[in-house]
């Protein structure tokens, strides 16, 4: 008996990303503010959900089925192949380079503030020394998922179309001939569950945020 290799919830964060980054960035090209702070809300609760799902979730979608140490990543790179039915292991460690980046991202303009028009929950909260920092983190980590976002196509259209494996089909449909799951994965809801709890706490820790005091401008 077959199974799918992504499960529903891996799919979901996935496609997310790939809609969310490109419109985080006109977002903030046409200084809606608005909607790039909703943008900056559904990253930080996706990603968050994701590493919960890395730990809880289906079979493939759990570092612990993916990540290897050095030792196993030198015999990749020597040997060519993967033992995991999912991701690589360069491909493993991408994953968490880009939970981290998009992570930094998503925090620190929390905390972020063009000091016009837009200021972050958490910008009234934070000392000047937290602030500056997290608006270096906002413009560097942005820059930093740039590269990586081409590295990452690049890797994707090598395996695609060059050794003809397939991982856009996988990616869209759970899984593709010879990309197949070894075990049947995780029901979505649990993950609609813990997206949900995330979004709560993200919601009540706003809502715990200071505010400037109106008075401080007369």
């Amino acid at each position: 008996m077959s199974h799918a290799l992504w499960d529903i919830p891996t799919r979901v964060f996935h496609w997310s990303i790939v809609i969310l980054l490109p419109l985080a960035w006109w977002s903030a090209e046409e200084q809606d503010f608005d909607m790039h702070r909703w943008v900056g809300y559904s990253v930080i609760v996706l990603v968050a959900t994701r590493v919960v799902w890395g730990l809880i979730g289906s079979r493939h979608s759990r570092f612990s089925d993916f990540l290897v140490g050095p030792a196993g990543i030198v015999a990749y790179l020597r040997q060519g192949r993967s033992d995991s039915a999912g991701h690589n292991p360069l491909g493993g460690w991408s994953v968490v380079v880009l939970l981290l980046l998009l992570l930094a991202q998503g925090i620190s303009g929390l905390f972020n503030s063009d000091d016009i028009l837009y200021s972050g929950p958490f910008y009234y909260a934070a000392p000047d020394a937290l602030r500056d920092a997290m608006g270096v983190v906002h413009e560097w980590a942005f820059d930093l998922l740039l590269g990586f976002v081409a590295l990452h196509i690049a890797a994707v259209l090598f395996h695609q179309f060059v050794r003809k494996e397939p991982l856009l089909q996988a990616m869209v449909r759970g899984s593709a001939v010879g990309r197949q799951g070894l075990a049947p994965g995780r029901g979505w809801w649990w993950a609609l569950l813990v997206a949900a709890i995330v979004a709560g706490l993200l919601w009540w820790g706003i809502g715990q945020a200071p505010q400037p005091d109106p008075g401080r401008w007369f």
